[in-house]
């Protein structure tokens, strides 16, 4: 008789709550939640190649540059290591100008100076958790060449993860353009 009961009180509650679920089934596909625009020709369209229409200073897309890292396969100009002697033999596509050394200096501050520090002596805030980076106004690193630089940024090295898909070829080249230009301007 108990077990009866039991069965009917356990009979009784599991379609009370199968209904109750079925109920919440039910209203969650029927009553969905919209967008109030629902309608695609009323909606803002992002079109990567013309830029963002809200924001005049966003950069429009920009396909892949002739040196930019490949999806498929390797950079045709790097062998096993990134400092190898092809890289060495790299050099600019375009000349150092102005134009170039000031994007160079705001790519450095955005992305390089946490490690390098602001002064580029590799005093950056992240140093000291980390190996420290090189001083990058030292004779070793004046003594590199610019593709050493341009290979070691773009892939990575022992301690230097690889920026090659954070940044195209031009602006890691603004960016050797720029560390050349301070161990110009800050002789030791």
């Amino acid at each position: 008789m108990l077990r009866g009961k039991l069965l009917l009180a356990f009979i009784a509650l599991w379609s009370v709550s199968f209904q109750q679920g079925c109920q919440d089934l039910t209203q969650s596909l029927t009553h969905l939640s919209y967008y109030p625009i629902r309608d695609m020709r009323q909606t803002v369209v992002l079109d990567p190649q013309r830029g963002d229409p809200m924001n005049p200073k966003w950069r429009p897309f920009r396909g892949p540059d002739s040196l930019a890292v490949p999806s498929i396969g390797r950079d045709l100009y790097v062998g096993e290591a990134p400092y190898d002697a092809m890289a060495d033999a790299l050099q600019s596509p375009f000349a150092s100008d102005d134009a170039s050394i000031v994007r160079g200096d705001s790519l450095f501050h955005q992305t390089c100076w946490t490690c390098h520090g602001k002064t580029l002596i590799g005093d950056g805030p992240s140093a000291a958790l980390f190996m420290p980076p090189p001083d990058l106004l030292a004779q070793a690193t004046r003594e590199r060449s610019d593709g050493f630089i341009f290979s070691y940024v773009r892939h990575g090295g022992v301690v230097m993860p690889s920026f090659g898909n954070a940044m195209s070829a031009h602006d890691t080249w603004d960016l050797v353009h720029y560390i050349r230009h301070q161990q110009k301007v800050s002789p030791r």
